[in-house]
């Protein structure tokens, strides 16, 4: 099962995002557990997951929490901003599970 995790401002944006890359893994018959946290829950939740992406709006965290994650191995991007915007749940999809590897 891959473990994705999507950070924002408070969770609430990256909701309907979380929805679609769901739709977009049981289409491809990918087993997968995807949900979206606040960044003040971003210690207590990233060690359960592969991977974490960031909502474009916390953007300017992402150094902070990449050198809070890298002890526990877990990567941290950032969204694609067109991705986000336009919630392309696929190619959200295939970014995470290309920094899982």
């Amino acid at each position: 099962m891959k473990k994705i995790m999507l950070c924002c401002s408070s969770g609430m944006s990256t909701s309907l995002l979380v929805k679609k890359m769901k739709e977009e893994a049981d289409k491809r018959g990918l087993s997968a557990e995807i949900q979206a946290f606040g960044a003040a829950e971003f210690d207590l939740q990233m060690p359960h997951y592969q991977v974490v992406l960031l909502g474009p709006q916390v953007k300017y965290m992402q150094a902070e929490l990449q050198q809070r994650a890298a002890a526990h191995g877990v990567p941290v991007d950032t969204i694609n901003m067109m991705d986000y915007g336009m919630q392309r749940g696929d190619k959200v999809l295939d970014h995470a599970l290309t920094l899982i590897g």
